[in-house]
């Protein structure tokens, strides 16, 4: 089978044939689950995550327009349940999601990637919100500016300076600390 256009395959699917639907989940279950990381912290909750907005996506597939990618769309959805469920979960079990996991295979290197990750989370986290959002779409997901106004609401140059002042925040905050030299920026 070629490379056929999400557009496309989403007409198809809503005509009937769901199996092309597994071709939706393949291209974009990468990106999901690495917004499920970003939002909750844990291998199992980014992988019960994505599961649940893809049965989203699938329920919902009369309703993409075409006004926008079909990515785009997605990741929207993805990120208003993100959103969503760490709000909920916070209201109902205030610490459930403050635990991370780190999987790094090396034991040699996992004592400074953990030291590195929580620094560097320690800085993202003092962000204001809407940098955060930025942010994380921008450098954790991927995302291009355009995508993350429509996922978002804001304006592209706002987001635009939203990541720029937060890259200025985070260097300012990992200044003098072992991150430093690690960051991408």
């Amino acid at each position: 089978m070629t490379a056929q256009n999400d557009e496309y395959i989403v007409q198809q699917i809503i005509k009937g044939n769901q199996e092309l639907f597994a071709i939706i989940v393949q291209r974009y279950q990468n990106h999901m689950f690495t917004m499920g990381m970003r939002f909750f912290k844990n291998y199992d909750d980014a992988a019960d995550f994505t599961q649940e907005v893809f049965v989203k996506v699938y329920n919902s597939l009369a309703s993409f327009k075409g006004l926008a990618s079909f990515k785009s769309w997605l990741m929207k959805i993805g990120y208003n349940h993100a959103v969503n469920k760490l709000n909920t979960a916070k209201n109902n079990h205030p610490d459930e999601y403050n635990d991370s996991i780190d999987n790094s295979p090396n034991p040699e290197t996992q004592v400074m990637h953990s030291e590195l990750h929580s620094i560097l989370e320690h800085a993202i986290n003092s962000l204001p919100d809407a940098y955060k959002v930025c942010i994380d779409l921008y450098f954790f997901v991927g995302l291009p500016f355009k995508e993350i106004s429509h996922i978002t609401g804001f304006p592209v140059n706002t987001i635009k300076s939203y990541v720029f002042r937060a890259k200025q925040q985070l260097r300012h905050a990992l200044k003098g600390t072992i991150a430093e030299e690690y960051h991408e920026m």
